[in-house]
């Protein structure tokens, strides 16, 4: 009965925020089909990834090594996307199992994906995380640098450019923040005409990334629920 409930929530949840990504994609003049959801499953068990999967979502995100792997060494038929920052020493455990990996931030980062993608006989499709801010402690590169890392990624054998990530300021507006990622993604687009993907949005500002042109919403306490306290 617990798992009912669990799968009744969860297909609540789920169309709950189908519904808002429909009414936003009305909104911005683009087709539903233009985004893809991709729910952030960290720190909940693989049993609701399961669920989500048979209700439908295809892509699924994880932000911690360990806990991503085991989870997609058992579960199969879903994209896996990792959103974490990933230290250099564990590129190689990443990139045997994720299908994308958003927060990529550096060229070292960029040649340790595609050396342990290549041992794995993987392409790993990346996409690079911009500062919006210049707080380091969030990561991402500056955008200025950002061309310059994307021509990197393109000549690094075993990963594939997809285009750009990030993650909106603390108490900032996120539609000045979207607007400059949607600048970005035009730049590196003028280089690298392919690398169309955008991720951004998360449960609180889905509508504005779907504005400036989100093609990849990151979602999880909307889908999910709040999480659980992590374990130690």
């Amino acid at each position: 009965m617990a798992e009912l409930t669990r799968t009744a929530q969860l297909q609540a949840n789920l169309e709950a925020v189908e519904a808002r990504i429909a009414a936003a994609c009305q909104a911005a003049g683009r087709p539903r089909d233009d985004v893809t959801l991709v729910a952030v499953t960290k720190t909940w068990p693989a049993s609701d990834v399961l669920i989500l999967r048979d209700l439908g979502v295809t892509d699924v995100a994880e932000n911690r090594d360990q806990e991503a792997a085991a989870k997609a060494m058992t579960i199969d038929d879903v994209r896996w996307h990792f959103v974490g920052a990933v230290q250099t020493n564990k590129a190689a455990s990443v990139a045997s199992y994720a299908d994308v990996v958003h927060a990529v931030d550096r060229i070292r980062l960029v040649r340790a994906l595609g050396s342990g993608a290549q041992r794995a006989g993987r392409v790993v499709r990346v996409l690079l995380q911009v500062s919006l801010d210049g707080d380091p402690a969030r990561g991402g590169a500056a955008p200025p640098d950002i061309p310059a890392l994307a021509d990197q990624v393109a000549r690094t054998a075993g990963l594939d450019l997809g285009g750009v990530m990030a993650v909106a300021p603390l108490g900032q507006d996120p539609d000045r923040a979207y607007a400059r990622l949607e600048t970005v993604s035009t730049t590196v687009q003028g280089r690298h005409p392919a690398a169309t993907w955008i991720s951004a949005g998360m449960s609180g500002d889905l509508e504005r990334a779907v504005h400036h042109g989100a093609t990849h919403l990151r979602v999880g306490t909307a889908l999910l629920g709040v999480r659980p306290p992590l374990r130690r």
